[in-house]
């Protein structure tokens, strides 16, 4: 499942920790939202990264301020990565007006201008083309940003995934296209639905260089992003990234995940964990011990355990918000 691994022992601490706690925060919190919702307090459909963190974190380690990020439903991981308040993206999972999108959009649909985060959407694919508007505005206004565009191995088949990749090469978009190759499309793996083995090669007809990425590996999915933005930055127009990783839960909340076996998703845990690779960098390479890592996950367990509470007591949405963020003009 891997290429581009990087398994080093002289990187820095200054390097591995923010990594780390980033990851980490991400599990913790995801882990966290699945208790809520068998307690019913998570309605709705609910979509959780577990096992993908290292993905969005590398990636966000090569993020400058002004770029942007788009994905699908599974993107609680991805709100968090980008700088966004665990407390509010926990109220709007929860339906409370504390959230995000005060409380009306739920796990799939969640916003933050000042994050420039431009949401999960739930329509398979439908981001992509959004993505490269947001690159195309970018392009327009003649910065060096650069619009980060997630989607998954299952909307890498959808047509207007490839109608994107035409018009963001014939644009020199600087657009990165990242697809999430977690191997299963719902409940469809790779192998059965995707004719091609590699799936990032297909940029090629449009002249898309690309490359496959141990998406296990936080320290390859940097080193990828770095020549990803540094391609889309020069004004080279558009990059794909197919990031090769695993989730360990079900495609969402209500899915039993039958279509492959324990021991499948067990044997990953135990050999490519991308939380564990790190620890054990930091642990190898003595820059911490094994009660500095568990002073670190004591003091994320407390955040995410607080926007669990801040959640539970934020209010519902005052009725009147259904008439709020809509586009009819109700005295027309």
């Amino acid at each position: 499942m891997a290429t581009k691994k990087t398994r080093k022992t002289n990187v820095s601490k200054d390097d591995l920790m923010p990594l780390y706690r980033r990851m980490l925060l991400i599990r913790r919190f995801e882990e966290k939202a699945g208790q809520l919702y068998g307690m019913g307090l998570i309605g709705g459909f609910c979509h959780l990264y577990i096992g993908q963190e290292a993905v969005v974190v590398g990636l966000e380690a090569v993020a400058e301020e002004g770029d942007k990020r788009v994905t699908s439903y599974r993107d609680h991981g991805h709100m968090l990565a980008c700088g966004m308040d665990a407390n509010g993206v926990m109220a709007e999972l929860t339906g409370r007006s504390g959230g995000y999108s005060k409380g009306k959009g739920g796990s799939m649909h969640m916003f933050s201008k000042e994050k420039h985060f431009y949401g999960g959407h739930g329509i398979v694919g439908a981001q992509v083309p959004i993505g490269a508007g947001l690159a195309f505005s970018d392009k327009y206004k003649g910065n060096t940003n650069v619009t980060f565009t997630y989607f998954g191995d299952g909307a890498a088949n959808q047509g207007q995934v490839y109608e994107t990749f035409n018009m963001a090469a014939l644009w020199d978009l600087p657009v990165i296209f990242v697809i999430e190759n977690n191997q299963y499309a719902m409940g469809t793996s790779q192998q059965r639905s995707t004719s091609s083995a590699e799936i990032y090669e297909r940029g090629q007809a449009f002249g898309i260089p690309g490359e496959a990425v141990d998406g296990m590996d936080v320290l390859a999915v940097k080193a990828a992003g770095q020549t990803a933005v540094n391609h889309c930055r020069s004004g080279k127009g558009p990059y794909i990234l197919e990031i090769k990783t695993y989730r360990y839960r079900g495609h969402s909340m209500s899915d039993p995940a039958k279509y492959r076996t324990r021991e499948e998703v067990q044997k990953v845990r135990e050999e490519k964990d991308a939380i564990q690779h790190v620890r054990d960098l930091l642990l190898t390479g003595k820059h911490c011990t094994e009660d500095d890592l568990k002073l670190v996950d004591k003091e994320i367990k407390a955040i995410v355990n607080q926007s669990a509470e801040f959640a539970k007591e934020s209010p519902e949405p005052a009725s009147d918000e259904l008439w709020t963020d809509i586009y009819a003009n109700l005295e027309a």
